[in-house]
């Protein structure tokens, strides 16, 4: 785990991201960290209303509807640009999941509709 402080995103995805959505590691660290305590406080939210794809001990990964992160982007008044930056994180850190487990098809499909949100446990 961890890419950034009190974030459940793994290095190598934080990089690459990082690198992507060209945003300064530092930058895209507090823009986690943020988002993070944001998203801990709803954990019990996106339980009861959201699909779980993917859980361990570090995290769990919810699909959520397209639009989700303009929400959270919104309530967190973050720049179009900070936005998607960390919703690029969230979906990197799926693929990365679904690619050590074997299920990468399905969850580059899954995000052709929906999008990724990656709570920290």
């Amino acid at each position: 785990m961890s890419g950034a402080s009190n974030s459940p995103i793994d290095g190598q995805v934080f990089m690459l991201a990082s690198a992507k959505a060209s945003v300064d590691p530092g930058t895209l660290s507090d823009l986690l960290s943020r988002v993070q305590a944001h998203l801990a406080d709803r954990v019990d939210t996106y339980r009861r209303e959201f699909e779980r794809v993917a859980e361990s001990d570090e995290r769990e990964v919810f699909l959520v509807p397209t639009g989700h992160w303009e929400t959270i982007g919104d309530r967190l008044d973050l720049t179009d640009r900070e936005r998607k930056a960390v919703a690029r994180t969230h979906a990197e850190q799926l693929r990365r999941i679904g690619s050590d487990t074997d299920r990468d098809e399905e969850f580059e499909t899954a995000l052709e509709i929906r999008e990724a949100v990656v709570v920290g446990r």
